[in-house]
């Protein structure tokens, strides 16, 4: 199950229907033709992104030689990491398609951050989940866990947060419907 889940699904289960509205009212569609450079290695980024339609290419530069180390498609998050630390960021994100990303503005989504507690806080939830997920994954690839003898293979094992499970139709339900909002 955890292979098919994208990071949007983490943070759309925690985030209310006002919420969602408010992202589709507050982002921006735009367009990335083809092999075109959404995000630069190294460069600070000014928004959050939904993946609407298309595919990315998550990629690293070590050494001027290219190394692709992720995909992303329909549904998944973009820019979260730098968006937490307002840091430049660690990998360039290339269109492999045609693409199409609900951009939310830093300045927008910080504005809405400091005003409302609330969608902070459910909003920050989210994001903590996909860093939760994103760390046991990295270290049950590297096999740390096998190391640990106190820790049970159901604990360590991919599938979600089966609080996470409560919420993941609804979290389906308001991706669908964010998604047939910003296209219509």
């Amino acid at each position: 199950m955890a292979a098919i889940m994208n990071k949007a699904l983490f943070i759309l289960s925690q985030l209310n229907t006002d919420d969602v509205e408010w992202m589709i009212e507050k982002g921006r569609l735009v367009t990335i033709p083809a092999n075109t450079t959404l995000i630069r290695e190294g460069e600070k980024i000014n928004a959050l992104y939904l993946v609407v339609r298309g595919s990315l290419s998550v990629f690293i530069e070590p050494m001027g030689h290219r190394e692709e180390i992720a995909w992303i498609w329909r549904g998944e998050i973009v820019g979260e990491i730098s968006f937490i630390d307002d840091r430049p960021t660690l990998a360039s994100v290339r269109a492999v398609e045609d693409t199409i990303v609900l951009a939310i503005s830093r300045v927008e989504l910080m504005s809405k951050i400091q005003k409302d507690l609330g969608f902070a806080s459910r909003f920050y939830r989210g994001i903590s989940m996909i860093l939760t997920h994103r760390m046991r994954d990295t270290v049950q690839r590297l096999g740390y866990h096998q190391e640990l003898e106190t820790i049970e293979a159901e604990d360590v094992d991919d599938d979600i947060n089966p609080a996470m499970l409560e919420n993941l139709e609804l979290a389906v339900a308001k991706l669908n419907w964010l998604m047939e909002s910003v296209m219509n």
